[in-house]
């Protein structure tokens, strides 16, 4: 496609941000609008936002996300590396360890079998866990006949899975799964924005059960085992920089120019062009704009340009989450880490949200075989004060949670702490309707985009298929442009 503007001078197209979602916009543009003259502004020193791996003496260190999902629904992300020519790098989990616990006392469960955080095609295998007494599982097992909600009005997730699951397995299963992918407050969060699958179920059968029922039937190829979600995982050899490495790299060598260290102080429309000044007071124009910074930052951008789809992006509400990293040698365990992780529910009143073994879903993450990584997460929406800790009492907390509940001896090999603040975007009741309302008046804005986590999900596929999306827009735009429309 060759990308020339009405003077006939080449389509000029910035992407601001270099997070997955910047990165991925920049990439779908170099492959789909390659005459087109891109440049990718990141304010940082380092390109892929969250996403960062350190390697420490052998051990390789996850700051955020250390895995995406490639499904039929999802395949985006398993799709990119293979343009990138990655797949090959990829590794499946550990098949010897696929599954997750859950923690109810002082006992470790493992998630029932073909439970996908609200449905499964089989009842038996909650109604067998420890995980529920027998009054929530006989409230669980009466789901089927749970008369459908006839209002269209959005409900949070804890008003939904009470409703339709009954209240103790919303807390002892349902919010402690959630709370794994959203660090969300689920008294606020959004059913319709975060979680419409499960609306539409029971829009389309009347019961979450039923539905699964019906699908396990409609595509018995499925495995319906718990362990078949985990098999869907996948991460780069190298950790999630290699995927950012490569990104980068790719883009590069199409002759992208990426800017590090450069910070966008304000944007404006001037004619039919944006003016992009710079804080060091330098400005350029371009002919198309794709915002991809966090939702704060671009909140910011749009402060003067257009104020009032800056307030709608100021009214996302975030959280904020720290990952301690701690590594131990295999005798310091007295209790086998036999899954990939545990979550903790909230009603357990303890101060982390999650455990994740990373050196137990993938190899290559320790120096010695008898060593094992540890992530430990807490914060989030519901104890956001614990986000906060310093280092040395985060250690603490980290450490009398690995003692009690895993049987930890001895102090650790490795302690590292990965801090996010305010960058989990927070789905909450009304976030569709604000985030129509923001397309809506981004739409008014001539050869502009925006995409990020906070538009069709947290997860890597989402951001990178939303970013894809608005590169498609750009690039459609571009060749109107090209042929004088």
């Amino acid at each position: 496609m060759n990308v020339k503007n009405e003077r006939n001078q080449t389509f000029r197209i910035m992407v601001i941000g270099g997070g997955i979602s910047g990165l991925a916009a920049a990439h779908r543009l170099t492959e789909i609008a390659p005459q087109a003259e891109v440049r990718l502004i990141e304010s940082s020193e380092r390109l892929g936002g969250v996403l960062q791996t350190t390697s420490v003496d052998g051990y390789l260190l996850e700051h955020s996300a250390d895995n995406f999902i490639v499904t039929d629904e999802l395949p985006d992300a398993g799709k990119l590396c293979e343009r990138l020519g990655l797949a090959s790098e990829l590794l499946d989990t550990n098949r010897a360890h696929r599954r997750a616990l859950i923690l109810r006392g002082r006992t470790f469960y493992p998630v029932p079998e073909g439970l996908q955080l609200m449905t499964t095609p089989n009842v038996w295998p909650i109604i067998r866990s420890g995980l529920l007494s027998w009054k929530g599982k006989l409230r669980l097992a009466a789901e089927p006949w749970i008369r459908q909600r006839a209002e269209p009005e959005d409900e949070s997730l804890a008003q939904f899975a009470t409703r339709r699951l009954g209240r103790e397995a919303y807390e002892r299963l349902v919010q402690p799964l959630v709370a794994g992918i959203f660090t969300a407050d689920p008294e606020k969060l959004s059913m319709q924005a975060a979680l419409p699958q499960f609306v539409d179920m029971e829009r389309r059968y009347g019961s979450l059960g039923r539905a699964a029922r019906l699908r396990a039937v409609e595509h018995p190829e499925e495995d319906q085992a718990s362990g078949a979600r985990y098999a869907m995982f996948r991460a780069p050899k190298l950790g999630m920089q290699q995927l950012v490495q490569a990104l980068e790299d790719k883009l590069r060598r199409a002759g992208v120019q990426i800017d590090l260290n450069r910070r966008v102080a304000t944007i404006q429309r001037v004619s039919q062009q944006w003016q992009v000044v710079f804080g060091n007071g330098d400005e350029t124009f371009t002919d198309a704009l794709i915002v991809a910074t966090p939702v704060a930052a671009a909140a910011a951008l749009f402060a003067d340009v257009a104020p009032k789809l800056s307030q709608q992006l100021r009214g996302i509400r975030l959280a904020s989450s720290s990952v301690a990293c701690l590594a131990f040698r295999q005798e310091q365990i007295a209790r086998p880490l036999d899954a990939f992780g545990a979550v903790i529910p909230h009603a357990e009143g303890r101060p982390v949200l999650a455990f994740s073994f990373s050196s137990v879903k993938f190899p290559g993450r320790v120096p010695h075989d008898d060593e094992v990584l540890i992530r430990v997460f807490v914060g989030g929406a519901l104890q956001p004060e614990l986000a906060d800790l310093d280092d040395q009492r985060l250690r603490c907390c980290a450490m009398s949670e690995l003692r009690e509940l895993w049987g930890v001896t001895g102090e650790p090999l490795l302690y590292r702490v990965f801090r996010w603040k305010d960058t989990m975007p927070q789905f909450l009741l009304g976030h569709r309707e604000r985030i129509a309302l923001i397309e809506q008046m981004a739409g008014e804005l001539p050869t502009l985009e925006l995409t990020g986590n906070y538009f069709a999900g947290v997860g890597i596929p989402q951001c990178i298929r939303r970013g894809e999306l608005v590169a498609d827009r750009v690039a459609r735009v571009a060749a109107r442009r090209s042929a004088g429309i």
